[in-house]
């Protein structure tokens, strides 16, 4: 049986958060503080950039660093181009190492500099070809405020910081944590390119995309394929075990997405341009064996007029007015014989019978494809106060999933798990899910106990158990007979409450003095505010 929630106070893990982010913090107020008037949209280009350019610039130094050292026992030349590609260590010629930029900080014509130094790099390395940010010239950037912004980024520590953590991400760190800044800057904008990184771990830590292809067809800033690299090399696994795919339609997003994988060394298909899935698939003969994504919710003028007898409708041709069912039969169009898709989607996919939606969602249901269905509370993105739920596919719900022979065959039915009660608030309207990383969590963490709860229900363990409130495991006629809705807390029911043994006397008489006691005191606290308000007119 799946364990339940922890009483215990969530306090520890939001201390554990905070100070983990120390370091990252910092740097961001700091740099905050620089903004000035500038566009969050538009400071997010210029510091993600510069971040980029100290990132790879600090990579080449300590290559080249190497190869000095050496180069008189093993004739390495610190300046041979081959020497950096031939370890993935993108090359980064004369005038765009970042001392050079550096030094011409405080220089009326340190835009140029910086535009020059993202085009030499580009140049000099084809992957990162129409990536980088080229607009730190343009007249309306204040040049003083780009200087102290580059000197600032040039401020970041790694050796003192690399005794506290482990492996080489110092700044891509710094990076996924001013990407999530800037996406709680920009609000409802800053959402397209950003997923809360609990509801990504959530999300990978249901399908654990172990080995094969993982594909997001919506792309962002590529947070999904971070924490899938980040969960298959936990898990004893390396960074060739996966090969990523993923599509983005918005140009700048696209870039950020491509600057935030090179500058984790991932090596990701994400198409010689942005581009719109219904409209210019790029990867039309795809079948991945894991789908990871976060549409646009309720998207209303995503073309679908124009796409009426496309080959990816199986299941029904989705409204013109909503591109939600379209999203998900892309995906399942996407999906290899035995692959798994988790997505979020809005709430209202699970009961909308509006423009043939339901009949949509009826017919996955008939051919049981419709592995897992999760509530899960509001307040978690940035863009949305209104909760969202995460949507499980399986082309195969029998024993043949991923031929992994761990898996029970689970064809003719579905789990339903309400994670709406979990969480806690982190800021006045933000909410985080616990992670089983957090000090003390595991298994009685928000995300914790949702994962143990599928994974024990579709591994037949037998410490699987329906628990009333939260996860039922229901077979397909019952949701037939629910009209298809999927919502989870129409199957799940009500928590068990806990019987109280006292004498109703007791307990009547002790709710009896307890109002008496404060009703005295609500007494003496209006006889104090008279008092105080007398007080207020006398001398006023």
């Amino acid at each position: 049986m799946p364990r339940g929630k922890s009483k215990k106070d969530k306090t520890t893990a939001t201390q554990k958060t905070s100070t983990s982010l120390g370091f990252e913090a910092k740097l961001w107020a700091m740099a905050d503080k620089l903004r000035s008037n500038m566009d969050a949209a538009e400071y997010k280009n210029v510091v993600l950039g510069l971040i980029f350019l100290k990132f790879i610039s600090d990579k080449f130094n300590a290559k080249y660093a190497d190869l000095e050292a050496r180069k008189d026992t093993d004739y390495t030349d610190p300046e041979d181009r081959d020497e950096y590609v031939s370890e993935n260590v993108f090359w980064v010629p004369k005038g765009a190492r970042w001392a050079d930029i550096q030094a011409k900080a405080p220089t009326p014509e340190i835009g140029q500099v910086v535009d020059d130094a993202m085009r030499a790099i580009e140049a000099e390395n084809p992957a990162l070809e129409g990536v980088l940010p080229k607009t730190y010239a343009r007249a309306d950037l204040d040049k003083r405020l780009l200087g102290e912004v580059i000197n600032l980024v040039g401020s970041v520590e790694m050796i003192a910081e690399q005794e506290h953590h482990q492996g080489n991400d110092i700044l891509g760190r710094v990076y996924e944590y001013f990407i999530g800044q800037f996406a709680a800057a920009e609000g409802k904008k800053g959402g397209q390119f950003y997923t809360p990184s609990c509801v990504v771990e959530l999300l990978v830590r249901m399908i654990e995309p172990y080995k094969g292809r993982v594909y997001d067809p919506c792309c962002g800033s590529g947070g999904m394929f971070v924490q899938s690299e980040k969960f298959v090399e936990a898990h004893g696994g390396g960074r060739d075990d996966l090969s990523v795919y993923g599509q983005e339609s918005n140009p700048q997003t696209w870039r950020l997405a491509r600057m935030n994988l090179a500058i984790r060394g991932i090596t990701a298909n994400l198409g010689p341009r942005a581009a719109d899935s219904f409209h210019d698939d790029l990867h039309k003969d795809l079948k991945a064996d894991f789908i990871l994504a976060n549409p646009p919710f309720n998207v209303s003028d995503w073309g679908g007029e124009r796409r009426k007898s496309d080959v990816r409708w199986k299941f029904g041709v989705p409204p013109a007015s909503n591109a939600n069912f379209a999203w998900m039969q892309h995906m399942v169009h996407h999906l290899a014989p035995h692959g798994l898709a988790g997505f979020v989607l809005a709430n209202g996919s699970l009961s909308s019978n509006q423009s043939g939606e339901g009949e949509i969602r009826a017919e996955m249901i008939r051919r049981d494809i419709v592995d897992c269905i999760v509530s899960l509370p509001g307040q978690l993105f940035y863009t949305t106060q209104i909760p969202v739920c995460l949507w499980f596919l399986a082309r195969d719900k029998s024993n043949g999933i991923l031929k992994d022979k761990r898996l029970r065959d689970r064809r003719g039915e579905t789990l339903f798990i309400d994670a709406r009660a979990l969480g806690h608030m982190e800021t006045r309207t933000l909410k985080v899910l616990t992670s089983p990383d957090d000090a003390g969590e595991g298994e009685d963490s928000d995300i914790g106990r949702i994962v143990e709860a599928y994974h024990a229900w579709r591994e037949g363990r037998d410490d699987y158990e329906d628990v009333p409130g939260f996860c039922k495991a229901v077979k397909n006629e019952e949701i037939e007979a629910q009209g298809f809705v999927l919502t989870p807390g129409r199957f799940v029911g009500a928590a068990k409450v806990e019987e109280d043994d006292t004498p109703f006397a007791e307990r009547f008489a002790a709710l009896t003095a307890k109002l008496e006691a404060q009703q005295e005191e609500a007494a003496k606290l209006d006889v104090k505010i008279a008092a105080g308000l007398t007080m207020v007119k006398v001398n006023g």
